[in-house]
């Protein structure tokens, strides 16, 4: 028999950066990026171009975005901005149907967007990730600019490498590893959520707070009252100690999830199987937040956290306005949150692997869950609420 041996290692580097008023015209953060991108290995010698993808409700709340963008480029001469912004909807619908995903390619193809060129999706959690996704598959991978406008994808989502769309009826059932050149958090598109938004991406800090860094989920609990009252320095800085936590586990151990284990997926199966039994009604934020409590009371009722450690975490989450229980977790005789189970050791493969708390700040893998236990838990939060 013969054989060779292929080995070798591919390094990813990105910057996440925290400003305001990207597009403003004195603001040149993003300009001196797309000029100096690349130019440690000649791509300054290539004809960059750069393609816009915005949210439909960002560029309805911003109608004076894709102006500015216009007007930001107006003088450039190093980067073509290409004649159209292409806008289309924001939310789980753009990763439902496949049609966006679709139009997003054809622009890409239309406009020459290369290996040398940029894609800058503007938008949430999973507008990034379907356009994200575009750019991945495109010409196997053309630059991808992610500009998170919510919470949510500014503190966690969107500063990760993963991308997708909904599939079979499966959340990200086709998706890709493919890490962004860089993030711009500009706080200027939070300002225009509405309160269920602002809250929404709260739970995903709530989460890694949970499972990694006691301090964080003090600082939350001091800070849960203002935050749901919409003060920016509070946000900020959440949504910065945040990011920190979830880029750092990413560069860590295991970033492209060879193995079962998801730290991160704390309190997600149920929320991923909770946002199809709604048909989307609930934010993604709001289905983890409800998820993080079941995990939390399914960790109560095995005796691994105290009563008081729990109820510290569910007024958190009350705290910050979010609804703890929805009834679709008990239809069926919770027979449907079950295969919501078993749906998400699929899509890891290999052995269940179910992130729960043992104190808090301190996650722990298990590998079992007792069914009767989290019909209990259920129960426990159908009661609470």
């Amino acid at each position: 028999m013969s054989q060779i041996q292929q080995s070798f290692q591919v390094q990813f580097s990105y910057n996440i950066l925290f400003i305001e008023n990207l597009f403003a015209p004195e603001n040149t953060t993003l300009i001196t990026f797309l000029n100096n991108f690349g130019t440690h290995y000649g791509a300054n010698q290539f004809h960059k171009k750069i393609l816009f993808v915005i949210d439909e409700g960002v560029a309805e709340h911003h109608q004076y975005l894709q102006e500015a963008i216009k007007n930001y480029f107006a003088n450039q001469e190093e980067i073509e901005l290409v004649a159209d912004i292409l806008v289309l909807p924001g939310g789980e619908q753009v990763k439902n149907d496949e049609i966006y995903l679709a139009q997003t390619l054809r622009a890409i193809d239309t406009y020459g967007i290369d290996r040398h060129s940029f894609v800058a999706a503007i938008g949430g959690g999973a507008f990034l990730d379907m356009t994200g996704y575009a750019s991945a598959i495109a010409h196997r991978g053309v630059k991808h600019i992610r500009i998170p406008t919510t919470v949510l994808s500014q503190n966690d989502s969107g500063v990760g490498v993963k991308n997708g769309v909904n599939y079979f009826g499966k959340k990200n059932f086709l998706g890709t590893f493919a890490p962004p050149v860089a993030v711009f958090n500009d706080s200027t598109f939070l300002k225009t959520l509405s309160d269920r938004d602002w809250r929404s991406g709260i739970s995903e800090a709530v989460k890694v707070a949970l499972i990694k860094d006691l301090s964080f989920f003090e600082w939350l609990e001091n800070k849960s009252v203002l935050l749901a009252h919409r003060d920016e320095e509070s946000m900020n800085e959440q949504i910065f100690r945040c990011a920190e936590l979830h880029v750092q586990h990413i560069s860590s151990g295991d970033p492209f999830e060879s193995g079962s284990a998801r730290p991160l997926d704390f309190g997600h199966w149920a929320a991923h199987k909770l946002e199809y039994l709604t048909n989307f009604e609930i934010r993604h934020g709001e289905a983890v937040a409800i998820g993080i409590a079941l995990d939390c009371a399914y960790s109560f009722l095995k005796g691994m956290i105290s009563e008081d450690a729990l109820d510290r975490i569910l007024l958190v989450l009350e705290n910050l306005g979010f609804d703890l229980y929805h009834p679709a977790l008990a239809e069926n005789d919770k027979i449907n949150l079950w295969k919501g189970l078993n749906e998400f050791r699929e899509h890891l493969g290999g052995r269940l692997t179910i992130t729960l708390l043992e104190g808090l700040g301190k996650g722990i893998e298990v590998h079992e869950i007792d069914f009767e236990l989290v019909k209990q838990a259920v129960d426990y939060l159908e009661k609470r609420s």
